[in-house]
């Protein structure tokens, strides 16, 4: 299978680089299936459905978030309606929505999405390797799915790259999310998972991480609340990873980054 995770989806600059350059990618690399975080799709805080159908359209099936899940009002009720769009999985038990599901993917095969939040320098919620043991004892990588696609939405290099060799040779990929700066570590961990510690994000890169640079700024020189920090608006890099995965195992082939647009260096796999 062909396999590709985009990172952060920030603001409108996010939204637009996937309508312009994810159908031409997906037609292009013959992908099988993309995930997306969509969790600062609207206005750089939370996702709306509103923002869920520009992913959708743009050919995202499955929409995963973070820590800010939650900043939209309508949020709530997008969860609890809308099976592709995840929350992390180790909220506490009762919290809406779900964590993890097998959806379709071409050619009659099955994806197993699941979405963590790591817990260091982070909020205080449930161990995410104990949630994702329970959902890996439940689905078997080549037996009752096909590929395995793990966004671990985290702070701490240490903590994503723990739950990649937590999952080695059990999911297909573990990519990270929640930094919005790519990572130069793509790699086949030696039990055949992909790994990259951060996907990046995709949005405006002439900013910082994806909000205007002068109310950012000025944040750090003044130590204090100012103005609010809203999206960048440039031209948006779209930032990902892509695998291809062996259809008997399940496992990965390979992995490589894959950025389009805007002010990064291109790279395509």
């Amino acid at each position: 299978m062909r396999l590709l995770f985009c990172g952060d989806v920030v603001g409108r600059s996010g939204r637009e680089a996937l309508a312009q350059h994810l159908p031409g990618l997906r037609r292009d690399l013959e992908l099988d299936f993309v995930v997306a975080n969509g969790e600062n799709a609207a206005g750089g805080f939370g996702i709306a459905p509103e923002q869920a159908k520009e992913l959708y359209a743009a050919g995202v099936d499955v929409i995963t978030t973070g820590n800010h899940v939650w900043d939209q009002r309508q949020a709530i009720g997008a969860i609890m309606a809308d099976p592709r769009l995840l929350r992390p999985l180790n909220f506490p038990p009762g919290t809406p929505g779900r964590g993890g599901a097998v959806y379709p993917a071409r050619g009659g095969r099955k994806v197993l999405v699941l979405n963590v939040m790591g817990r260091l320098f982070m909020d205080a919620i449930d161990d995410p390797f104990q949630g994702l043991e329970r959902e890996l004892k439940a689905h078997r990588l080549g037996g009752t799915v096909d590929a395995i696609l793990v966004d671990i939405h985290a702070e701490a290099t240490s903590e994503k790259m723990s739950v990649g060799h937590f999952c080695d040779g059990r999911v297909s990929m573990v990519v990270g999310s929640h930094a919005h700066v790519p990572t130069a570590d793509a790699q086949v961990l030696p039990g055949g998972t992909a790994y990259q510690t951060d996907a990046g994000m995709c949005g405006d890169y002439d900013s910082v991480i994806g909000m205007q640079k002068g109310p950012a700024v000025q944040r750090f020189i003044r130590k204090m609340p100012g103005e609010k920090l809203t999206p960048a608006e440039g031209p948006g890099t779209l930032c990902a990873a892509f695998v291809e995965t062996d259809d008997k195992t399940g496992l990965a082939r390979r992995i490589a980054p894959l950025r389009i647009g805007g002010r990064l260096i291109p790279a395509m796999p």
